[in-house]
């Protein structure tokens, strides 16, 4: 067996995956799995209010449940597109019209998150390694820990902003602790699951992120950040419009 074995099953979808994870390792394999996607989307909850919360309340001085109530919008796109590159253009519109971001902020603190910025990818990574070193048996030490946070943040700068990628970037941080590599093949049964969690908490760490910015540059309407606001879907055409024109200036 080797990792790219499932990829075989992708046209079945994540069902047909964990149908052949449980075939292969066994039904009580699947329990620890439900705990993995626990711990994810538990790890990128706290992560969520207690970083990116507290930046908004500790540093820019600003309403944490009101940045949270602006960004929902492109959390839940998000959430269900498990592309930040893709929820890009609601992104924009939603710093700009929910939290009072200046266009010239959001427009480049914002794609520049969606590329760097991945939080939720190295947590993702993290729990996943050590996932599959105790489901084979290994014991791992301190520097070991040490090298997949390590490899799990720098591997994650480089990940794309699309659906699984995080997935593919998994195999530098396993190869870095000496981990085998047919673990992916356990992980990838859930990764669409876990995908959802880690491209939210990315999404809202942009946000987070240019609200801070923008505070700190004097680029923050207060006015239109205090308001709620609930974009409306001709709202959101329009945003896209505007960003595949923007695009479109750009190529040329």
């Amino acid at each position: 067996m080797c990792a790219t074995e499932p990829i075989a099953f992708a046209p079945y979808g994540v069902f047909a995956l964990m149908t052949w994870v449980a075939g292969t390792y066994g039904l009580d394999l699947l329990a620890p799995l439900a705990k993995v996607i626990a711990m994810v989307y538990l790890g990128c909850a706290v992560h969520a209010v207690v970083v990116y919360g507290g930046l908004i309340k500790f540093i820019a001085r600003l309403n944490p449940l009101r940045y949270f109530q602006g960004s929902i919008e492109p959390v839940m796109v998000a959430f269900t597109s498990t592309s930040s590159s893709g929820t890009l253009p609601v992104t924009m519109m939603s710093a700009e019209r929910n939290l009072g971001v200046s266009r010239s902020v959001s427009s480049f603190v914002l794609p520049m998150g969606a590329t760097l910025n991945m939080d939720g990818t190295a947590l993702y990574q993290g729990v996943c390694a050590v996932f599959i070193a105790q489901a084979y048996g290994l014991d791992l030490n301190t520097s070991q820990y040490l090298t997949i946070v390590l490899t799990a943040t720098l591997a994650s700068i480089g990940t794309a902003g699309v659906p699984g990628a995080g997935l593919i970037m998994l195999s530098l941080v396993l190869a870095s602790v000496g981990l085998p590599l047919e673990g992916i093949a356990i992980i990838a049964g859930i990764d669409r699951i876990l995908d959802m969690a880690r491209t939210a908490l990315n999404v809202a760490g942009d946000c987070a992120v240019a609200c801070v910015v923008a505070h700190s540059e004097g680029e923050l309407d207060q006015t239109v950040f205090d308001t709620a606001h609930v974009l409306k879907a001709d709202e959101f055409l329009q945003a896209g419009e505007a960003v595949e024109g923007e695009a479109r200036v750009a190529r040329a």
